[in-house]
């Protein structure tokens, strides 16, 4: 009856439009105070120190700066431009460059809605320009966008080895093949569609010579380089997740600065004051779902709900399969930071009870978060292609998404399916 009333609060603070932070530390105190008294308001700190007190966590706000200082350069179209250079001669070539382009930089961000807002403010107009349809424009680059939620440095993945102790390393490269694969498979869409629908897509009709394929490498040296240094000394042991994180953000810093000359004092100041605010948020949200947490493990529901499913008839990876559409569905709703610290505690213990690793775990739960950016009412990937092309109204944009997200889960179901697809980069390295 207890855990009826904290989750109807929960829900009821939600719906009603209350800051996700704070519903889920009030209904995780008020469930602490029914169970323990008094005793709840030394226990509900303890939780939320204990939540934050991580060396790993550091590389959170570390990644967050990186990502901003890049965002404040013109390395996106440079991006955009090389791949542009090396994939026009393909039919839907624009399209398929903006998913290359969001790779590459979310490889140097680590966050997507940077990605959509860098790629996407290009890309779009210039596809729409050269005829392309604005379904297929602004689909392949809100889709793509999604792909820094995955590809390493992934602040995602940062925040799910916090709450599951699983190691960020060994996420990290993880993420590369699942990466990749989605890449490959939105890229392949946009093909076969314009195979299909060529009026969608214009044959390009200006020769790229083998000059200037190469010489628009010259404009992304700089990104090679950050994620050489930044990745590099992760996979090599040279540093930890951290420590590389303070290197990608010294070295955003001087490309901003030094390269671009993009960063006058009063815009490193709003930069400094904006990733204090998105990393505040962020911390501040894992805190209060760790209170949360704690009361839900303290009432044993992890451990209720593995008895119930495991008690069942149903084999592992159908019961999974239920658990990857749920979490489709609440990402709808929730925004990702608060989908992965409020359900990782209740849901890894049934993962491990039914055999899977909680590594491969982490690694789907992040592709299912991509999903989420991109689906409304809550994907921020939407909005954020909204503010850079306000030629494109939401609706549109919403609906332009859907085939990618079809794509998206197709990718997510492979990969759930046949677990030694994830697992086979981080037991070679």
């Amino acid at each position: 009856m207890e855990v009826a009333i904290v989750v109807v609060l929960l829900l009821a603070m939600i719906v009603a439009g209350a800051p996700i932070f704070l519903a889920l530390g009030a209904a995780g105190l008020l469930g602490l105070y029914l169970e323990r008294g008094g005793l709840a308001l030394f226990f509900a700190p303890t939780s939320a120190f204990g939540q934050l007190n991580s060396f790993e966590l550091i590389a959170l706000p570390l990644f967050i700066l990186m990502g901003n200082f890049l965002a404040a350069t013109p390395i996106g179209s440079y991006l955009f431009h090389a791949a542009v250079c090396w994939l026009s001669w393909l039919r839907g070539g624009l399209a398929i460059a903006s998913v290359g382009a969001s790779a590459l930089f979310g490889a140097v961000s680590g966050v997507s809605i940077a990605g959509v807002a860098a790629v996407g403010g290009i890309a779009v107009p210039e596809m729409l320009k050269r005829g392309y349809s604005r379904p297929l424009a602004s689909g392949a680059v809100v889709s793509a966008g999604a792909l820094a939620m995955l590809i390493p440095p992934s602040v995602p993945f940062i925040i799910y080895g916090a709450v599951s102790g699983v190691s960020v390393a060994d996420l990290f490269i993880g993420g590369i093949v699942p990466g990749l694969a989605l890449a490959t498979a939105l890229s392949a869409y946009i093909y076969f569609r314009v195979l299909r629908n060529p009026h969608e897509a214009p044959a390009n009709e200006t020769a790229i010579s083998w000059r200037e394929r190469v010489k628009s490498l010259g404009g992304i040296w700089h990104a090679a380089v950050l994620i050489i240094a930044v990745l590099g000394s992760i996979y090599t042991g040279v540093a930890t997740p951290s420590e590389a994180a303070a290197v990608g953000a010294v070295g955003a810093f001087l490309i901003a600065a030094v390269i671009f000359r993009a960063l006058p004092p009063k815009r490193i100041g709003e930069i400094l004051l904006q990733t204090a605010k998105v990393s505040g948020a962020i911390l501040l949200i894992m805190a209060c779902a760790k209170i949360f947490g704690d009361y839900m493990n303290f009432m044993r529901v992890p451990q209720m709900l593995t008895d119930a499913l495991t008690a069942t008839d149903l084999p592992p990876w159908a019961i999974f399969t239920a658990i990857m559409i749920l979490l489709v569905l609440l990402g709808m709703l929730v925004d990702a930071v608060s989908l992965i610290v409020v359900t990782t505690p209740i849901l890894l213990p049934l993962v491990t009870a039914l055999g899977y690793d909680p590594l491969w775990f982490g690694i789907v739960l992040v592709m299912n978060l991509e999903i989420a950016v991109v689906t409304p009412p809550v994907g921020l990937n939407l909005y954020a292609l909204r503010g850079v092309c306000p030629q494109l109204s939401v609706e549109e944009i919403i609906a332009s998404v859907v085939p990618f997200v079809l794509v998206q889960f197709a990718v997510l179901m492979l990969f759930v399916l046949v677990p030694e697809i994830s697992l086979w980069l981080p037991g070679l390295l």
